[in-house]
């Protein structure tokens, strides 16, 4: 039957499935979860409806028809863990490095409602790391086109103000030519400027580095009351927030001591480095905005940069 649609939610992202029917299967529908979430069907966990509930997808052989299952749905995958054997319960994303607290503070924050922690897309424009620290700030995109700039010009500001901190041996260039790069729109951010973005708006920046599968965060040793996320595949920023099972306004700026969403976010780059999630940067195609050259990788890059002093570099 034509027009049956699934909206399926996971930790890093969502998509629409389009290829099962109302005759097709409660097998054929976990078959193609477990695809979909790289979880195995064993430990596949799906939520519906509002506050979500757990599915019984127990009748391999029922169809999704007979089982409830409409198109138009929204299924949200989770991962079962230990605190999933609690029946009729809302369901909450909870995987994490009990290590890291007691007892007591883990069974208060299992007890709080929660949601699934999910990326947002921005634009790859060479400007993605600002654009994402705008939205985890204000739970929404900039929609003026100037914050970017201006926070390339506080990052200037700030190294131009700290030439002990931020030495040549630090910046890899001198202190004239960095703050000048860094304020072009075709530069890159990266660890420098999250530090600062870090320290200037006296919040906790919490990198999942798909890369390497780790938490880099940035203010750490600050001890800010508040953490945001964001997701790094190498070249690119994305924003994380968290969607509430329950509905309505998303989070992105959470209590620095919330260790469930700090494993939650460790669960989402370990299982993104695992299905490979992330670029090679060295084999990523760029190019030289000042003299048209094609590069392959961050190696010729540098290369590049430093035979010519060309600094204007995009993906392609």
């Amino acid at each position: 039957m034509a027009g049956f649609a699934l909206k399926i939610k996971t930790k890093v992202g969502q998509q629409v499935v389009q290829n099962l029917t109302p005759e097709s299967t409660i097998k054929d529908l976990k078959q193609l979860l477990s695809k979909i979430s790289n979880i195995p069907v064993h430990k596949l966990q799906v939520l519906s409806g509002f506050p979500p509930k757990t599915l019984d997808l127990s009748g391999d052989h029922l169809s999704l028809h007979a089982s409830g299952i409409t198109s138009g749905d929204t299924l949200i995958l989770e991962e079962k863990t230990i605190a999933d054997k609690q029946e009729n319960r809302t369901i909450i994303n909870s995987s994490t490095t009990r290590t890291q607290t007691n007892d007591a503070q883990f069974a208060e924050q299992v007890s709080l409602p929660r949601g699934i922690l999910m990326k947002h897309v921005v634009p790859s424009d060479n400007s993605c790391l600002f654009t994402s620290i705008f939205f985890v700030l204000n739970g929404k995109e900039d929609d003026t086109g100037t914050v970017a700039s201006w926070m390339r010009q506080m990052i200037a500001q700030t190294i131009e103000r700290d030439p002990e901190n931020f030495s040549e041996a630090i910046l890899g260039k001198s202190m004239e030519e960095y703050c000048k790069w860094i304020q072009e729109d075709t530069s890159w951010g990266g660890a420098i400027e999250l530090s600062i973005l870090s320290n200037y708006y006296g919040i906790e920046i919490a990198v999942a580095d798909t890369i390497n599968a780790i938490i880099n965060r940035f203010g750490e040793d600050q001890n800010y009351s508040h953490r945001v996320f964001l997701l790094f595949d190498g070249i690119h920023y994305d924003p994380l927030y968290l969607e509430p099972f329950e509905g309505g306004t998303i989070q992105t700026i959470f209590p620095a001591d919330d260790l469930i969403l700090l494993g939650d976010a460790e669960t989402l780059v370990k299982e993104a480095n695992s299905s490979r999630q992330f670029t090679d940067v060295n084999k990523f195609s760029l190019k030289c905005y000042q003299c048209n050259i094609l590069l392959s990788g961050q190696v010729q890059a540098q290369q590049h940069a430093q035979s010519t002093g060309h600094t204007q570099f995009g993906e392609i």
